[in-house]
C-alpha cells in the first residue's frame, strides 16, 4: 500500500491563501434567533433528544427556513420514520398557524384558505430544492440520491434506525458516522438526529430527565459525539418551553438557546425575532406569535 500524506509546506501554502482571501466560509442560516447553530459544508451537527421532544419538528423548521433564506441550498432529508406527507403537514401547520390536528384530519374550511394559500406558496418556493429519501434507508442510497439531486445538506433522521451494513447496532452507528464524515469531507453539510438513552432522575428512577442528559446519553455509540463538530440536546422545559443545549462545539463556545414551543402548530420560537424574516404568522394575519385559529 502506498503511503498517503500531505507535506506541511503544501498544507500551509493552501491554508495561508485561504486565510488571506477574505472569503467567509459558507454557513446556512436556519432562521433568526438560531445564530448559535453553525451549519455548513464539511460540518456534522448532531441533534439529540428524548422521544417526543420535537427533534424532527425543529430539524424540518431549520431545513425549510434555511431553504427560504439561501436559494443556492439543496437538501436531502432521509427520515426513516415519517413520510413526506407527515413532514409537510407539520410545516404547513407551522407556516400557516392552522392547528396540526385540523390539517391531519383534513377538516379545513374557507376561514383557513388565505393562510393555507400563503403557506403553500412558501413551500412551493423551496420544493425544487428539497428531496425526501425513499426506501431503502441505506448509505449507498443516500450517496446516490445526494449525487442525483446535487444536495449540499443531508439530514439523517435518525442515526440509530439507519442501515449502515453492519450486524450489531453499535457497529451500525460507528459505520454510519464514519461514512457521514466522508460525506462532510466531500463538501456536504450533515444534520444528524439521534435517540438518547434513559438517565436517572433525582429520585434514582430511570427517565428522560433533561437535567441528566449529556454527551454520554446518545444511544449505541460514542462515535456519535466524537464524530460530530457540534452536538445539541433538545430538552422540553414545561408544556410550552424547551431548551436547545449545546453540549459540544469543536469550533467555538458552546452556546444554547431557550425556545417557546407551540405544539399545536409545531413551531419553535427563539427569543429574538427579526421582522424582516418572520416565520410566524404575526405580520401576515394579525395573530399572536404561536397563536391558533380554528
Amino acid at each position: 500500500m502506498e503511503p498517503s500524506f500531505l507535506p506541511a509546506t503544501d498544507a500551509i501554502a493552501a491554508w495561508r491563501d485561504d486565510v488571506l482571501s477574505g472569503k467567509k466560509p459558507l454557513r446556512w442560516s436556519v432562521g433568526n434567533g438560531f445564530d448559535c447553530l453553525e451549519l455548513g459544508p464539511g460540518m456534522v451537527v448532531l441533534l439529540g433528544g428524548a422521544p417526543g421532544a420535537g427533534k424532527t419538528a425543529l430539524a424540518m423548521q431549520w431545513v425549510v427556513d434555511a431553504l427560504r433564506i439561501d436559494e443556492s441550498l439543496r437538501v436531502l432529508v432521509a427520515n426513516v420514520e415519517s413520510s413526506p406527507a407527515v413532514l409537510l403537514d407539520r410545516q404547513l401547520s407551522r407556516l400557516s398557524g392552522v392547528p396540526l390536528n385540523l390539517i391531519r384530519d383534513r377538516v379545513l374550511d374557507k376561514s383557513h384558505g388565505e393562510r393555507l394559500a400563503d403557506a403553500f406558496e412558501i413551500l412551493d418556493t423551496v420544493a425544487d430544492r428539497l428531496t425526501f429519501l425513499q426506501s431503502p434507508f441505506s448509505l449507498p442510497n443516500v450517496a446516490a440520491a445526494a449525487d442525483a439531486t446535487d444536495a449540499n445538506l443531508i439530514v439523517i433522521d435518525y442515526a440509530q434506525r439507519f442501515d449502515a451494513g453492519a450486524d450489531e447496532k453499535r457497529q451500525q452507528v460507528n459505520r454510519l458516522m464514519d461514512y457521514l464524515r466522508r460525506f462532510a469531507d466531500a463538501g456536504c453539510g450533515l444534520l444528524v438526529l439521534a435517540a438518547v438513552g434513559r438517565t436517572k432522575d433525582k429520585q434514582g428512577r430511570s427517565s428522560y430527565d433533561s437535567n441528566g442528559l449529556n454527551l454520554a446519553s446518545f444511544r449505541e455509540s460514542s462515535e456519535l459525539e466524537f464524530g460530530a463538530d457540534a452536538a445539541y440536546m433538545l430538552c422540553p422545559d414545561g408544556p410550552s418551553k424547551a431548551k436547545l443545549a449545546c453540549l459540544k462545539n469543536r469550533h467555538g463556545e458552546p452556546t444554547g438557546v431557550d425556545l417557546e414551543w407551540a405544539g399545536s402548530v409545531q413551531r419553535f420560537t427563539p427569543p429574538v425575532l427579526d421582522t424582516s424574516f418572520d416565520t410566524s404568522p404575526t405580520e401576515l394575519w394579525g395573530l399572536p406569535a404561536g397563536g391558533e385559529t380554528v
